[in-house]
């Protein structure tokens, strides 16, 4: 097992993590209902009680399919999933013991975990949660700057009668249910701390708020072959970063870090109705490539709407993006970086004596692949398999005007003119 600087020798092998490398998101809750985003109960600064008067009663996803979910993730080439079991809102979408705030309460009935999971590991899809170490709903979560209440000053003179013991206590035994009453669980994917944060009249809340120790030791205990990101501010787990993209791969100490790009489709997480700024097919394909060359997953999130459907513009991008795994599977799963020079405009991604030449601007007839001419066996496209033409440095040749110069352990790749119908091509190299 490879050793990565944020991952200790006592948790489990993340090899499955490492070799799947594509998760879908999903991000699901009363604050689909609002349509906006899923921050909208803070940043519209409203009451506990007024958003539960509001959004409870009006949940029910009945047009909510599992089988339907888990196919279409499936189709998308995706190989894990991470769903929020509680958002910051703190509506529980499980039969939570621990609260009345829960899905079974709403006019929906249902458990949704209890079938969304069975169904994604039907389909041959690992399993994660997500769950919010925030609770903005239960009345011992103490009022801080980030806190719907937190304009009200009379709210926050109720923290004097708020005791975060009680809610560690909380969020413990919600964590116990999760990983006791629903089979196996590969992930947990907690969110998130906020401890650097200072308001002067309140501090923003981290490790020792959650007991983020005790946390650990339960999906240690419960679920010992489990991985967990690094959100509960203990200095370990799966890094997580959102909405961006590194510039190359991370590492630590001189190690390489386990990571994960956290990416929306467009500009929030939950059901945005009328988001605007969707990204391409095109650019989120782009994005899979990328993180993979950097040696870090790609968790793409969906936000399901109200009823229980995926949008269909998020649909539309699933199949796109499944259209090309298909053809491109040996590229993605079970690929990290590669240690040779990349060309302009590409990405290499690599599995042993395979590697995979990422197009993403296709060129005029050649691609100049950088000291590797002593290396390669065999080149061809990976969408159809067919041979491609490439060519090294000849002492004897003469080079005219018209010609390109060829370094001595370069090699020249003739592509045909008219580009694969596929989003990014990609030529898988054969080395010897």
């Amino acid at each position: 097992m490879k050793t990565f600087q944020n991952w200790p020798d006592h948790y489990p092998d993340p090899s499955w993590f490492i070799h799947d490398r594509f998760g879908l998101f999903i991000h699901f809750g009363l604050f689909s209902i609002g349509a906006r985003h899923e921050w909208f109960m803070t940043t519209e600064e409203i009451a506990p009680e007024t958003y539960r008067e509001t959004y409870f009663d009006q949940f029910n996803p009945n047009l909510f399919d599992a089988a339907v979910w888990a196919q279409t993730a499936k189709d998308c080439g995706v190989q894990y999933i991470v769903f929020t079991t509680k958002h910051h809102e703190g509506f529980a979408l499980w039969d939570s013991e621990w609260t009345d705030y829960k899905v079974t309460n709403t006019p929906f009935k249902r458990d949704l975990l209890a079938e969304l999971l069975p169904a994604f590991r039907d389909v041959g899809i690992k399993i994660g949660l997500y769950h919010s170490l925030i609770d903005w709903y239960h009345p011992h979560f103490t009022i801080d700057g980030l806190h719907p209440q937190r304009s009200d000053l009379a709210a926050r003179e109720s923290n004097s009668q708020r005791d975060m013991l009680i809610y560690q206590d909380f969020i413990a035994g919600q964590v116990t249910e999760l990983l006791t009453q629903y089979g196996r669980i590969d992930y947990m994917w907690f969110d998130f701390p906020y401890s650097h944060r200072d308001w002067g009249w309140s501090k923003g809340k981290g490790a020792e708020d959650w007991d983020s120790s005790r946390l650990e030791k339960i999906c240690r205990t419960l679920q010992p072959d489990m991985l967990i990101n690094d959100r509960l501010e203990l200095g370990r787990g799966i890094t997580t970063p959102e909405q961006f993209q590194p510039e190359k791969p991370l590492e630590k100490d001189g190690l390489p870090v386990l990571w994960e790009a956290c990416q929306t489709m467009y500009g929030t997480w939950g059901y945005d109705r009328d988001a605007l700024e969707w990204k391409s097919s095109d650019m989120l394909v782009k994005m899979l490539i990328d993180t993979v060359s950097k040696g870090g997953n790609f968790l793409l999130n969906i936000g399901p709407n109200p009823r229980g459907e995926i949008d269909p513009r998020a649909v539309k991008r699933m199949q796109a993006i499944g259209a090309w795994i298909r053809l491109h599977k040996e590229a993605i799963i079970d690929c990290g970086p590669s240690k040779y020079p990349v060309p302009k405009d590409c990405r290499y991604t690599q599995n042993g004596k395979k590697l995979y030449l990422h197009v993403y601007s296709y060129p005029f007839k050649h691609i100049h692949l950088p000291e590797i001419a002593d290396q390669v066996r065999f080149i061809r496209f990976l969408h159809d398999g067919s041979e491609i033409f490439y060519r090294g440095f000849d002492p004897n040749e003469v080079i005219t005007s018209t010609e390109a110069v060829i370094a001595p352990n370069d090699l020249v790749v003739t592509l045909p003119v008219v580009p694969p119908n596929v989003l990014i091509p990609v030529l898988e190299i054969t080395l010897k």
